[in-house]
């Protein structure tokens, strides 16, 4: 049996129930390209033209920027897509490119992920012990990290909640100038647990 394009390309009639059973090619989109548009690509009729020296020439033609751009022998390229009218540059692409990707370098290099670090204590703790943990603490605000602060009852110590608060109070007054409390102790099970985060 012949398809039906095929059957057009012959010359030959094709009915109504043939044409229904055609599957059609989805349109083709254009593909999700990165970055801004530059010359031929931008179709807006008028822009907000800057050119290649920074000054405002104000709103022109895209064919008039197009030409101013291939005099200076550099690129349009759109800057501001929102606006209305778009604003457009005069400039080298690929410089302006390098220095973009340069620029976003910069700033992952900047950006520190905050991690949360884990202190456990017993309600009963050793003077010497607490202070320990109170320097690797100190240590982890100044890091920029934030801390979790997990006090374990064990059996009978399940009936001395109050101890364990008044160490959680003890911790947050002997950290008051470095954090803040982020999360107040709660009772998690057998654990209460406060979170500290750097101020």
């Amino acid at each position: 049996m012949h398809r039906p394009a095929e059957k057009r390309a012959q010359g030959c009639r094709v009915t109504e129930e043939e044409t229904d059973t055609i599957a059609r090619r989805p349109m083709k989109l254009t593909p999700n390209r990165e970055g801004p548009r530059i010359n031929e690509g931008i179709d807006t009729p008028n822009i907000q033209l800057i050119d290649a020296t920074g000054n405002n020439v104000g709103v022109v033609g895209i064919a008039d920027a197009l030409a101013r751009a291939v005099e200076a022998g550099l690129d349009l390229v759109e800057i501001a897509p929102n606006s209305e009218p778009p604003v457009c540059k005069i400039l080298d692409f690929g410089k302006y490119k390098y220095q973009a990707q340069k620029k976003a370098a910069e700033a992952r290099k900047k950006q520190r992920t905050v991690e949360i670090k884990e202190i456990k204590m017993r309600p009963n703790i050793d003077i010497h012990d607490y202070e320990v943990k109170m320097r690797s603490i100190v240590r982890f605000f100044e890091e920029g990290d934030k801390v979790k602060v997990t006090l374990r009852f064990r059996g009978r110590e399940m009936a001395h909640m109050e101890l364990g608060a008044k160490l959680l109070d003890r911790v947050k007054q002997d950290t008051a100038t470095l954090a803040k409390v982020e999360s107040e102790p709660r009772l998690e099970g057998r654990q209460m647990v406060m979170v500290l985060s750097p101020r």
